[in-house]
């Protein structure tokens, strides 16, 4: 029992033990959070602990809350630098010295601050000449006259010369009452209005604020600039004036207002740099102070050197420089454009250096925090932007850059905002972000409003007609948006810098619209004919209602071709004609200028989805019969029940080969001349992995591979479909020449096999894709008999392969056994007079012999058909006759026969196999044309390829799975052969 005791003992100690020490191993180290605004009057926040700290006797909080001060009326005894102990004057007329560590008796008064003070125009002296402490403080008069001119200086402590405007006003230190004092400076009666109105503009907000910096600054340097010439003082008025967005009204004391006064006033001064805008010692702000200058100074004169793609003579570097200022007027540097420094959005050095290659389209867009702006600008600063010019053997020059300020207001108009460029006012200067002008109580002040340039747009025009790269000035474009600060942490504003090109895409347009009309002109006609051909197939003189809706649908295919080849024949030249060229001669059109080529390419597609639809329901209506050509070789004998006799009758002919050539036809409907899934495949292999997507960038590159790390410019929509439709057309076209030329001749021709397997199987094909028009594949075997054994099948074609036999074709001594038929009128009657009972029995209810026995029906019109037909072929009939003839040329060239069939049939013989044309194998244009549009419209309206791969193989399959099961179903209610044989 004491053994049981003492083990729980250890146990519990043990378990206790344990648990104190995880406890002292897993302790949180926390400490209360403090700022120094919490710490109150009598304490600190001590940067070390972060906390507060109770100050010390007689001691109060500093200013900045981080150290301890004295109390008012109390002197620093002793400090340590670290800590200071306080010791109050003895006299209560003594005040404490400037520097905090002694006691004096003021001859004046002592401020609130316990210190001594002297009147306006005296310094305050509290020791002697070698450092000693006075006894009393003495206040000593400034001599604000000659030849002394001096006035306290800032901190009070010492007479300086006093400013240079005060002497020149009045020759003393004292603006008199017939001068204008403001800004720290003296001026006498001018020309400027007597009161400003320091107010900027929020257009966008409908909303003017009071400006503290305009108050303090805005006269002063007006009257700096008129008066003293003073250069700064001009730039600085300047900068409100961009501020106020340059903006022009009848009104001439706001920023812009005062501006153009001294414009005017100092015309006598001349002009800086031979630039008749460019006031001496003034900052350059307007082109002109009327409308409609814009056009003679962008498109007045192109530059004078070009822009390059490739060779030796390549250029492509646009650079750009800017003089920088302050927000006072101080010139600040010279700083290369580029970099960030115009670019709001942060991103890599080479992104952004990519804006600055010639025809590469660049936009780089982000959301940015109103916090982080008010953080990273506490004042605007201001760019006047110019073109480095480079010849060469000679020195640069700049040329500068107009701007043009879609936020300035002409007279309370927005005059900039429309594209009629004889409303514009341009000008210079920009500026970034303005967290300044907003502030209304102090500059100290958060602001009530800012601006930001939320839009920065350069833009180069293309000289029309050049050959050597020429270009225009470029024109800088720039949007402010008005942001009223109420949440920084939450508010945001998006921001965007782009670079554009443009030439004259009217001479395009032009051209393209002539293409338009000619070739849907050539349409029109190639419609008519093929509406003419269709009614004498259908053998109808009249026309009606159905013959101008089959106009329509022909036009509409017809117009798809004129569509689909501008579109691409468009596209192939924009790429070829911009990626290739040596100097710059074409650029491509703007994305909004694309919106006409995007309608062209959605109008194809529409048109031809229109003709792909009528060509599938023309397959999966067409009429078709197989004609049997087996006779009975003989007789059977039958017993006959109860009769106790054998009746002899002639032998069955087997229907089996009948169902094979039914479900070879059935296999042969949807086969095309290239493999579609190969196709998709290929397609996005070249466009995605090899790189020839990129063609389609927006930059005179030709490179199909690009760095990570480089910019990739946006789609041009043009050259994407340009690409896209090329590519897709050749991998068909060499898939279709591969077919034609190597797979049909050694490998595998299925529509020649399938006239070969007719005729061993000793069957013919009537094919009516018309009411009177069709198609005849003569299948009757030269030997009279298909129904054999393998010895004699295998005999048979010995002797056919030795030349022992008579020839498979229709005529005698003739291999043609394809035909494009025109029947006469007479015989479809027939025809489909034989038809009616099956026809009858799919219709209306009413109309169907329930009597009558579906099977025995069907049966009963196979054989019936069957001898007609055979006996047709075999001439039989006579006023169902045909002759044979070969069509001439131009019949093959419009799709037209010329003899109508009044008495006889015709047949056409056709070694071209044209049968297949109620084949998809007979429509593969329609369909490459089809699926190429078809992919073209999903990648421009995705702009992505493997979108757009991934469903064009879905509606192949979809349309595929279609046709193979109508076309299944048809070919079992007009063969009159069993669906459930068709495998």
């Amino acid at each position: 029992m004491a053994t049981g005791t003492l083990r729980t003992f250890v146990c519990s100690f043990s378990i206790i033990f344990l648990f104190k020490l995880n406890v002292f191993f897993c302790q949180q180290f926390s400490v209360s959070f403090q700022q120094p605004s919490d710490c109150g009057v009598d304490s600190y926040f001590d940067i070390s602990s972060l906390s507060c700290v109770k100050c010390g006797p007689s001691q109060v909080s500093s200013k900045s809350g981080l150290a301890c001060e004295c109390q008012t009326g109390f002197r620093v005894l002793v400090s340590n630098g670290a800590s200071i102990t306080c010791q109050q004057c003895p006299d209560a007329n003594q005040g404490v010295t400037q520097d905090g560590y002694g006691c004096i008796r003021c001859s004046g008064s002592a401020g609130e601050n316990g210190k001594c003070q002297c009147p306006k125009g005296s310094v305050l002296v509290e020791r002697d000449g070698n450092g000693n402490p006075l006894n009393e403080s003495r206040c000593e008069a400034c001599n604000a006259t000659e030849p002394a001119f001096s006035a306290p200086d800032r901190t009070g402590n010492r007479c300086v010369r006093c400013e240079d405007s005060f002497i020149n006003s009045s020759q003393s230190c004292v603006c008199g009452t017939s001068n204008v004092q403001a800004g720290g400076m003296c001026f006498p009666s001018n020309g400027l209005p007597t009161s400003v109105v320091p107010n900027v503009i929020f257009s966008r907000l409908a909303n003017s604020v009071l400006s503290a910096w305009f108050s303090n600054f805005m006269y002063s340097s007006a009257a700096a600039c008129l008066l003293l010439s003073n250069r700064t003082a001009c730039q600085s008025l300047g900068n409100m004036c961009v501020m106020n967005m340059h903006s022009f009204s009848t009104i001439n004391n706001d920023a812009c207002g005062l501006y153009n006064t001294v414009y005017r006033a100092t015309a006598a001064q001349g002009s800086s740099q031979d630039v008749s805008y460019w006031r001496a010692n003034m900052p350059w702000l307007y082109y002109g102070d009327q409308l409609g200058l814009a056009s003679r100074i962008i498109q007045n004169e192109p530059l004078p050197v070009g822009f390059s793609f490739k060779g030796a003579q390549k250029n492509t570097d646009i650079e750009l420089r800017a003089a920088v200022y302050s927000v006072r007027g101080e010139f600040l540097r010279w700083e290369s454009i580029g970099g960030g420094n115009l670019q709001l959005c942060p991103d890599t050095l080479t992104r952004q250096q990519s804006a600055f290659t010639f025809g590469t389209a660049y936009k780089q867009s982000c959301v940015l925090s109103v916090s982080e702006l008010l953080n990273g600008y506490p004042e605007p600063v201001f760019y006047d932007v110019f073109l480095v010019i480079q010849k060469p053997q000679e020195d640069k020059h700049l040329l500068a850059v107009p701007l043009l300020n879609i936020n300035q207001q002409f007279n309370g108009q927005f005059t900039n905002e429309g594209s009629n460029m004889n409303n514009w006012l341009l000008t210079r200067r920009l500026m970034l972000v303005d967290t300044l002008s907003g502030r209304q109580n102090s500059l100290s002040s958060s602001p009530g409003v800012i601006r930001v340039a939320s839009n920065i747009k350069i833009g180069f025009q293309l000289v029309p007609n050049t050959q050597k790269g020429q270009v225009y000035p470029p024109l800088m474009t720039v949007t402010y948006s008005d942001i009223p600060v109420t949440d920084p942490t939450t508010q945001t504003v998006t921001v965007s810098f782009s670079l554009e090109y443009t030439m004259d895409q009217e001479e395009a347009r032009v051209k393209t619209d002539i293409a338009l009309g000619v070739l849907g002109g050539m349409a029109v006609v190639h419609s008519l004919l093929k509406t003419a051909s269709w009614k004498r197939r259908i053998a109808s003189p009249l026309i009606d209602l159905q013959t101008i809706m089959k106009f329509l649908v022909f036009y509409a295919g017809d117009l798809a071709n004129v569509f689909f080849f501008i579109t691409v024949g468009t596209g192939l030249y924009w790429l070829i004609f911009f990626k290739a060229q040596l100097f710059v001669s074409v650029l491509l059109p703007l994305p909004a200028q694309e919106e006409r080529f995007v309608v062209y390419v959605g109008c194809a597609f529409a048109l031809k989805t229109v003709q792909f639809l009528h060509k599938l329901f023309v397959q999966l209506s067409v009429d078709i019969f197989f004609i049997d050509w087996e006779r009975p070789r003989g007789k059977a004998s039958k017993h006959v029940e109860g009769s106790g006799e054998a009746k002899s009758q002639a032998s069955s002919v087997s229907i089996w080969r009948t169902y094979f050539v039914a479900n070879e036809w059935n296999e042969i409907q949807t086969i095309r001349k290239i493999n579609p899934t190969f196709q998709v495949i290929a397609v996005l292999f070249f466009l995605e992995v090899v790189g020839f997507s990129n063609l389609a960038l927006r930059d005179p590159s030709s490179n199909l591979r690009r760095s990570p790390e480089a910019y990739t410019p946006p789609y041009s929509l043009i050259l994407r479909h340009g690409v896209a439709s090329a590519m897709w057309l050749c991998i068909g076209l060499i898939q279709i020449i591969f077919f034609t030329v190597f797979h049909e001749r050694f490998v595998e021709d299925k529509i020649r096999q399938f006239v070969d397997l007719c005729s061993i199987s000793n069957i013919s094909v009537l094919l009516l894709s018309h009411r009177c028009f069709g198609y005849y594949i003569h299948g009757r075997s030269v030997h009279g008999h298909a129904d054999t054994n393998m010895d004699e099948m295998n005999t048979n074609l010995k002797r056919e392969a030795e030349n022992l036999c008579g020839q498979r074709g229709l005529l005698p001594n003739s291999d043609t056994q394809t035909f494009q038929i025109s029947i006469t009128n007479r015989l479809r009657v027939k025809y489909d007079r034989i038809i009616e009972p099956i026809n009858r029995r799919s219709g209306p209810s009413r109309l169907v012999d329930a009597s009558a026995n579906p099977c025995e029906q069907s049966t009963k019109a196979y054989h019936t058909m069957n001898r007609f037909l055979g006996s047709v072929i075999d001439h039989a009939h006579r006023e169902m006759d045909y002759i044979v003839k070969d069509k001439l040329l131009f019949e093959r060239l419009i799709g037209m026969e010329f003899i109508e069939p009044l008495d006889k049939s015709i047949f056409y013989n056709d070694d071209s196999h044209s049968f297949a044309d109620v084949l998809f194998y007979g429509n593969e244009a329609v369909l490459l044309i089809f699926d190429t549009l078809f992919f073209c419209v999903v990648d421009l309206g995705s702009q992505n390829f493997i979108l757009a791969t991934v469903l064009t193989y879905l509606q192949q399959l979809v349309f595929r799975l279609i046709r193979n099961g109508m076309g299944r179903r048809n070919l079992a209610s007009k063969t009159l052969v069993d669906k459930r044989f068709l495998i």
